[in-house]
């Protein structure tokens, strides 16, 4: 069998699969590793929703190790005149906006989404005016722009495509903290809308996407085996089916 596929085409195909399988299998593996992060942020995600509320300033005087999610209790006055929408957001399958509201606290400040206003809703500030007192919500982290998201422009803006801290600083007075609030209220019926807790049970496709990737390395290294032997049993028959030469 080895005899026929000598030939540097056969030794050429024959690294590539392997080198393909090899890649395969390496992916597979970092979906796998992917899950068992998705699976272990899932958890920390959930633990840190169940923790009862602390004092946002006792976060920011000691931070832990992670704090996204962490429920925190703030009390403050609200900027309406500096509120800002979010566009592009979806809710019980009707587009709208998410209303981003400047919330003053001790000389610093933090931005807190009040949650989803429909179209119509698209002149800020938006109506009804929060109620001032003690807020409650869970943090996020600030959202960064992708390689195809869309880009806001320079200048004072109403509406923007993402919670983008560092660019809604240039134009909200006072200094905004690194993450945002989303605001945890109950769901009266009223808008803004409260914002839905995350889906800490999804944990993603990647257990899936791994299974798939070693299912294309094994396929592809048992099919090239057969179509191997099957090429090389063909070298067989020809090599007996040569006439002999001897006189």
């Amino acid at each position: 069998m080895l005899s026929a596929l000598r030939q540097p085409k056969w030794i050429f195909a024959t690294v590539f699969v392997i080198v393909l399988a090899c890649l395969f299998i390496y992916l597979g593996f970092w979906q796998l590793d992917r899950h068992r992060s998705r699976i272990a942020a899932n958890e920390v995600a959930a633990a840190q929703l169940s923790a009862p509320p602390v004092p946002l300033e006792q976060i920011l005087a000691d931070p832990e190790d992670s704090i996204e999610y962490r429920r925190v209790t703030v009390v403050g006055d609200w900027r309406v005149d500096q509120e800002v929408l979010i566009r592009s957001q979806v809710h019980l399958g009707q587009a709208g906006f998410h209303v981003i509201t400047p919330y003053v606290f001790d000389g610093a400040a933090v931005l807190i989404n009040r949650g989803w206003v429909p179209l119509t809703m698209d002149t800020t500030p938006v109506d009804p005016a929060p109620e001032h007192g003690q807020v409650q919500g869970w943090i996020q982290s600030s959202q960064e722009r992708g390689w195809l998201g869309p880009e806001d422009g320079p200048g004072d803006l109403t509406v923007f495509s993402r919670v983008d801290i560092d660019r809604i600083q240039q134009q909200v007075s006072g200094d905004l903290v690194n993450f945002y609030l989303v605001l945890d209220v109950p769901d009266e019926g009223q808008l803004p809308a409260p914002i839905d807790l995350p889906e800490l049970d999804d944990n993603g496709p990647h257990l899936a996407y791994a299974i798939q990737w070693f299912g294309f390395a094994a396929v592809g290294l048992v099919g090239f085996f057969f179509l191997a032997r099957k090429r090389a049993g063909h070298g067989r028959k020809s090599s007996s089916a040569t006439p002999s030469l001897e006189s």
